[in-house]
């Protein structure tokens, strides 16, 4: 029997995600990435910031990145706010 990981969020809940990509984009990407924060890094690297619905909203995200030949270097699921 294989153990599979559960989510600790709701399935209807969106969960917040950082995306690291090789190379600095500027603000103009924003709309693009579905309005997700840009903030470039002094390690030469931009990071994509911000809510994403579900998995499928997800991997749309990551098929664009593809579809623009960007070089991923990390995707992280942020931990919820725990004061809320």
């Amino acid at each position: 029997m294989t153990n599979i990981p559960t989510s600790q969020a709701a399935p209807d809940e969106s969960r917040v995600y950082q995306i690291r990509l090789k190379g600095h984009l500027d603000e103009s990407w924003a709309a693009w990435f579905g309005g997700l924060t840009i903030a470039p890094d002094d390690t030469g690297a931009t990071v994509l910031t911000g809510a994403v619905a579900d998995q499928a909203a997800l991997h749309s995200l990551l098929r664009k990145v593809r579809d623009c030949g960007l070089t991923l270097l990390a995707v992280n699921s942020l931990e919820p706010d725990k004061e809320k």
